[in-house]
């Protein structure tokens, strides 16, 4: 089994906490991260795909939420095209960064 460097523990740690809601947001990985040098341009690109992937997965939820609650005629959702490919659909983040 191959083990992985600290900083991409610590990248995994900060996006997948930032996706799931979790209260501490990876504060401490991304304090982590600046000490090793990670460049901002890199912390905002993982940190707004994080988010982007965060709040697609609850408007999901909130779209699935209304249409068991039958409110779903009731929501103005706005489609917003997807970036298609192979086993992926997801859309780009308000910079056009893939999310997937």
């Amino acid at each position: 089994m191959s083990t992985l460097d600290q900083d991409t523990v610590a990248m995994i740690s900060l996006v997948s906490g930032i996706a799931a809601n979790h209260p501490a947001m990876g504060r401490c990985q991304l304090k982590r991260l600046r000490d090793q040098g990670v460049s901002e341009a890199k912390l905002t690109a993982v940190i707004e795909i994080a988010r982007h992937i965060r709040d697609e997965a609850n408007q999901e939820l909130d779209h699935k939420f209304d249409e068991a609650s039958k409110l779903a005629a009731l929501a103005a959702v706005e489609e917003v095209p997807k970036a298609e490919g192979e086993g992926c659909s997801c859309t780009p983040t308000p910079t056009r960064q893939s999310c997937c």
